[in-house]
């Protein structure tokens, strides 16, 4: 029955994104058929072969190795500052020094590779494999790797040259692919919140998702002048290693502030949102039940059973309004505190539907990101962004029922 309503599933997920088609009778069909196999060969690698589980196993132990020598720094700045936990809550400071503050050494890692040559070497050429599946370009298939590497925002800085001169259909593509991904600086925090195979099948799934969704709602061909475009440039005077790394030290840090100061904006959004709710209907209902109940039917046509699917439909919308973090953290408080308000199959189907950077405030981020690069096309960004945000909410559902045939 599950793999029925999958299918089901699926189907309704694509044909939402066809009916606000820019171009429905040319939809390359074919190439989608294939990314879809694709997905399902990698979902079952990553979370039902020993194979799959032991490349799971050993990424999420590397990240506990660099977690403990980051560890190692916040202890140094912020030693003694963590309140002790109270009764069953758990210590004031530990989300920020345990999950927000390693992103600043994550960060770190990153810009090293940059600057010795590894991540563009794999960006370029695995961009180069990927565009003869998808059937788009290779600027199309460079941008969705290096936005799972770099980040949503971080990636346009590698496209500042070519960002003038990229048409809006193909600009579609490449902010979608950025939201729809998560940045590698981010990923160590994931594991500290979810299952890992979770994290990392989601990421896989994603990435082809992303070229499913926006080959149905944006399609369209590259010529060869497009093709031949230059998607690798060095940008002014090269810094020095260590004018590097300290511009990557400093991001991290600005990128697990901003997080955190979004996180107590949104939770205390959503504490008061409930508490106006509950002051009407007292004890009955918050407002993330009454967003449970919205996306119930589409948390259900993931694979979720009906009897879940109000709970978790109240996860994702979280997600979506706020961010995945937010969302994450009611995922972890089920498991820890092992409440049973989920069943094992729905904390799967759940977990690989956050791993995404698709919610509204993302918008704003590739908006601002890409207007700080040039003024017009960030206001381009701007004007289809709430097709932006449908089309990758859609590749979370898409990943997400993928996930659950395995499940």
């Amino acid at each position: 029955m599950n793999y029925i309503i999958g299918i089901i599933g699926l189907a309704v997920f694509l044909l939402l994104a066809w009916v606000i088609s820019s171009d429905k009778k040319n939809v390359r069909w074919p190439y989608i058929a294939i990314m879809m196999v694709i997905q399902f060969l990698l979902a079952f690698l990553l979370l039902k072969t020993p194979y799959g589980i032991k490349f799971v196993g050993w990424l999420a132990k590397g990240f506990s190795y660099l977690l403990g020598y980051a560890e190692q720094g916040v202890n140094f700045v912020f030693a003694g500052l963590e309140n002790p936990a109270i009764g069953k809550t758990p210590a004031a400071s530990t989300f920020f020094m345990d999950v927000l503050l390693p992103i600043t050494f994550i960060s770190a890692l990153i810009g090293i590779l940059q600057y010795l040559k590894v991540l563009p070497f794999i960006i370029k050429y695995l961009g180069l494999v990927i565009s003869k599946v998808n059937g788009m370009g290779k600027l199309e298939s460079y941008n969705a790797v290096a936005s799972a590497i770099l980040g949503q925002s971080e990636v346009f800085i590698s496209l500042k040259k070519q960002l003038p001169y990229i048409p809006k259909h193909r600009l579609y593509t490449l902010t979608a692919s950025a939201m729809s991904t998560v940045s590698l600086s981010i990923v160590g925090a994931y594991f500290t919140m979810i299952k890992p195979e979770y994290v990392v099948t989601a990421i896989v799934l994603n990435l082809f998702g992303g070229f499913i969704i926006a080959s149905i709602i944006n399609p369209y061909r590259v010529s060869d002048e497009e093709e031949n475009e230059v998607i690798m440039t060095e940008e002014g005077e090269k810094q020095s290693f260590f004018e590097m790394l300290g511009e990557y030290i400093l991001d991290g840090f600005k990128v697990a502030i901003i997080v955190g100061a979004m996180l107590i904006g949104y939770i205390a959004l959503i504490a008061m949102l409930n508490g106006i709710v509950d002051a009407f209907t007292p004890g009955k209902m918050n407002f993330q039940t009454i967003l449970g109940y919205v996306f119930a039917p589409l948390a259900f046509l993931t694979g979720i059973p009906w009897s879940d699917a109000v709970r978790a439909g109240s996860i994702m919308a979280t997600k979506l309004v706020s961010n995945e973090f937010v969302a994450m953290l009611d995922i972890q408080n089920i498991v820890n505190n092992k409440t049973g308000e989920l069943s094992e199959r729905a904390i799967g189907i759940v977990s690989v539907f956050l791993v995404s950077f698709a919610n509204f405030s993302s918008i704003g981020i590739i908006a601002g990101a890409i207007k700080s690069l040039n003024d017009k096309q960030g206001d381009v960004v701007a004007r289809f962004g709430l097709k932006l945000l449908y089309g990758a909410t859609l590749v979370s559902f898409i990943s997400a029922t993928i996930a659950g045939f395995f499940l």
